[in-house]
């Protein structure tokens, strides 16, 4: 279970990387991305960075593109954020939407089908 703290710098981290992507991000591609969560481990000393992006690349590729930035994010990311150890980032690409969108779909189906 995770602990307060971390929680607090898992929220923390989601606002400071979304705003590392947006403002000093050159690459096109990152700045695509949502940052939607994070989890940190309970020691501070791994961060999993959940994400979501609008390109057009597939999940892989994006998640691959991300995981060669998290050196560059984490290195601001120390600047930017108050704690002693900033933790190593993996970032991991979120499919908890695409899974809402489908059930929502079914869910349309199945009402459009009664109401026939």
């Amino acid at each position: 279970m995770a602990s307060l703290k971390s929680k607090k710098v898992g929220s923390e981290m989601v606002k400071v990387i979304s705003e590392i992507i947006a403002n000093e991000s050159r690459d096109e591609l990152l700045k695509t991305v949502t940052i939607t969560a994070c989890d940190v481990a309970n020691d501070l000393s791994f961060a999993k960075v959940y994400f979501t992006s609008i390109s057009n690349l597939t999940k892989e590729q994006i998640e691959k593109e991300m995981n060669e930035a998290s050196g560059f994010i984490r290195t601001e990311l120390a600047s930017k954020i108050d704690i002693r150890i900033i933790p190593k980032l993996k970032f991991v690409y979120d499919e908890s939407i695409e899974y809402g969108n489908r059930i929502e779909s079914i869910l349309q189906e199945l009402k459009n089908e009664q109401e026939s």
